[in-house]
C-alpha cells in the first residue's frame, strides 16, 4: 500500500499549483474542469510518485481553525523529504528569501530527523525533512 494522493481545497488554484511546482519540483497535470459543478483541479505529481490534488469549487467553507499557531485534530501537515540536511537548509533559505514564513527553523528532532516547518500560500502547514539516524 502507498498513499496515492492528498487533496486540498483552495480559492487560489493557480497560485497553489505554481507554488508546489516551483518550490517542490512537482509536475502539474492539465487542468480538470467539471462545468456543471464548477469544479476545477490539478494533480501535482512528485518524484516519489505521490500526488497532491489541488481543488477549487464555489461555496466550500473556509477552515476556521488557527493553522499557524495552534494544532487541531485531523491532518495537520504535509511533509516533503530531502536527501540531506544541506538540502533542508537550502529549501528553508529559498522559501524565506521568497517571502514565505518559516514557523520552525531547521533543527534536529528527538526522533532522528532534521526538519523545518513552513506554510504554503493558503497557510497549509508543511514540513521539509530528512532522516539523520
Amino acid at each position: 500500500m502507498k498513499i496515492d494522493h492528498v487533496a486540498i481545497w483552495t480559492d487560489n488554484l493557480e497560485l497553489l499549483k505554481d507554488y508546489y511546482v516551483k518550490y517542490f519540483d512537482g509536475k502539474a497535470s492539465d487542468p480538470y474542469t467539471n462545468p456543471e459543478r464548477q469544479f476545477y483541479s490539478y494533480f501535482i505529481t512528485f518524484n516519489s510518485g505521490t500526488r497532491l490534488e489541488i481543488m477549487a469549487m464555489p461555496n466550500i467553507p473556509k477552515n476556521h481553525n488557527d493553522t499557524i499557531l495552534k494544532q487541531h485534530h485531523g491532518i495537520i501537515h504535509l511533509a516533503f523529504g530531502c536527501e540531506t540536511p544541506q538540502q533542508v537548509d537550502g529549501k528553508a533559505q529559498q522559501l524565506r528569501e521568497n517571502g514565505f514564513k518559516i514557523l520552525g527553523e531547521p533543527r534536529k528532532t528527538g526522533d532522528g530527523y532534521y526538519e523545518f516547518e513552513t506554510l504554503d500560500p493558503d497557510n497549509n502547514r508543511l514540513e521539509v525533512t530528512t532522516e539523520i539516524r
